[in-house]
């Protein structure tokens, strides 16, 4: 199953992805699988939006918004540091977010390398602390898809990454939530304006999504709409007038163009 979030009517509603159309829902999958499962009979269609003229939206606004640094080794090789020990989390602002198709904005003062990284994303779906990892396995609502936007001059100029990672729009998510894929067997690929400029095996990580939910779940509490990114094995620089796609096999494409600062297009 393939639940969104899309703009009807001037307000956020949730939806369910046919090949087609989009069917607008009474309420959220999110809570019903928090209270009885992925198939909840209190959810009914209220409507319905054809998937060309939808407006998509970050597929949840996360009570809290976890991001994994260095998980895959390439990547580790490549920034010249150690292999992690043991599986810790960042955070990440919720203003950040935007939906499939909206545009990635680059600020006018950004200079050095605006660069995309393309990863697995797992929305929680139940209420967990001290988890097992067969627990963590059955936490996951299931799976969608993020752009890390990165401006690394900031990355390297600041002592948090707060304008770097946080800033508006630098945080793409979407097109939809899918419930029915093992995440971690597909393939990830970048591309801009068409052009493969990165493929990885998705699941290739230190630490899978379960390891980091048992360890975020020994000290904090994590609950339905959370989402963990899961990082990227290679990133890629971006310009505005570029067109970014990342697709993770079984699960969908995120589509976002590029604009200056500035642009009303």
């Amino acid at each position: 199953m393939r639940y969104t979030r899309v703009s009807a009517g001037g307000r956020a509603v949730w939806g369910r992805v046919g090949e087609e159309d989009v069917e607008l829902l009474s309420g959220s999958p999110l809570k019903a699988m928090d209270r009885h499962g992925h198939d909840d009979p209190g959810l009914t269609v209220i409507g319905t939006v054809p998937r060309t003229e939808a407006v998509w939206l970050p597929v949840v606004v996360p009570p809290v918004f976890y991001a994994v640094g260095l998980n895959y080794p390439r990547h580790i090789a490549h920034c010249g540091v150690e292999i992690p020990a043991r599986p810790e989390v960042g955070y990440r602002a919720n203003s950040a977010l935007t939906g499939h198709g909206s545009p990635i904005v680059k600020p006018a003062d950004v200079s050095g390398r605006f660069e995309a990284e393309p990863e697995l994303v797992a929305v929680i779906g139940r209420t967990l602390r001290h988890a097992t990892y067969e627990e963590a396995r059955s936490s996951v609502f299931g799976w969608t898809i993020g752009n890390d936007v990165s401006a690394r001059e900031w990355q390297r100029r600041d002592r948090t990454f707060w304008r770097s990672k946080n800033s508006d729009t630098f945080k793409p998510m979407g097109p939809w939530i899918e419930t029915d894929v093992d995440a971690l067997a597909q393939t990830t690929t970048l591309r801009v304006n068409g052009e493969e400029r990165a493929a990885f095996p998705t699941g290739d990580m230190v630490f899978d999504p379960y390891d980091y939910i048992v360890e975020i779940t020994r000290h904090i509490t994590m609950r339905p709409g959370d989402v963990l990114w899961m990082g990227a094995e290679s990133t890629c620089r971006i310009e505005p007038g570029d067109t970014v796609d990342i697709e993770i096999s079984g699960i969908g494409v995120l589509s976002n163009p590029v604009h200056p600062e500035g642009n009303s297009a």
